[in-house]
């Protein structure tokens, strides 16, 4: 986990602390321990940090809040909601794509892929609140150490950048962006995307289109939702 050759050099100026807090070496020490067991880590080592690597701070303009990696084969890669691409979007993302097809009035064969890395080089960051996750057990990785370092990414990009919208979806990223200034961000909620939820108020949200329109509003340019 050596940060001089993981981490985006903007993100590196504002979290190389980090990484000697106590928090971080154990954080280090656990999965140190769980590679010599052979336990299955998603993602990839080289992809914990790739929403950060792939939207580098002083390119951040959208948030995207998940809670932890998909935990099946094949599936994580670094960006919260996102599939690599071949891998079947899960129910969640489902939702996700119908709420921005409906939101843009977009065809509805709009989305070829769940691989959500266009949207992060377009300043999207899409980042879980836990790094890492043990193959087939969901939120194994909770309460490790990797809370700690994803709230202050929070707390920097409220800090350091200057009108960003936070899409908060569901009471874990509501929770977690609750340090947002919001008298110079956009901060949107409502509830999970999952099956569970998204009937509830995600679905005709229309987060995507509000989004948009704070972006040109600040000069920003917006997203292209349906370029995947």
């Amino acid at each position: 986990m050596s940060p001089a050759v993981q981490l985006a050099p903007s993100w590196l100026n504002e979290l190389a602390s980090e990484f000697d807090q106590p928090y971080m070496r154990s954080l280090r020490d656990f999965l140190a321990e769980e590679k010599q067991k052979r336990t299955v880590i998603y993602p990839k080592g080289q992809e914990y940090f790739a929403a950060l690597n792939t939207t580098p701070l002083d390119q951040v303009k959208v948030v995207i809040l998940g809670q932890d990696p998909y935990h099946g084969p094949g599936q994580a890669h670094g960006l919260c909601f996102s599939v690599r691409d071949g891998i079947p979007p899960p129910p969640s993302l489902v939702n996700i794509f119908k709420e921005i097809t409906a939101d843009l009035n977009l065809p509805e064969k709009t989305f070829v892929t769940g691989d959500l890395t266009a949207w992060a080089k377009q300043g999207v960051l899409l980042l879980n609140s836990v790094l890492t996750v043990e193959r087939h057990k969901a939120a194994s990785h909770q309460g490790k150490g990797w809370e700690t370092f994803t709230d202050q990414i929070v707390r920097t990009l409220s800090e350091k950048r200057e009108s960003c919208v936070f899409l908060l979806w569901g009471s874990y990223a509501q929770k977690k962006g609750a340090v947002i200034d919001t008298s110079k961000h956009l901060v949107l909620k409502s509830p999970h995307p999952s099956p569970l939820s998204a009937h509830r108020g995600f679905l005709g949200c229309r987060h995507f289109s509000q989004c948009n329109a704070y972006l040109q509003e600040t000069g920003q340019t917006p997203v292209e939702w349906g370029a995947l």
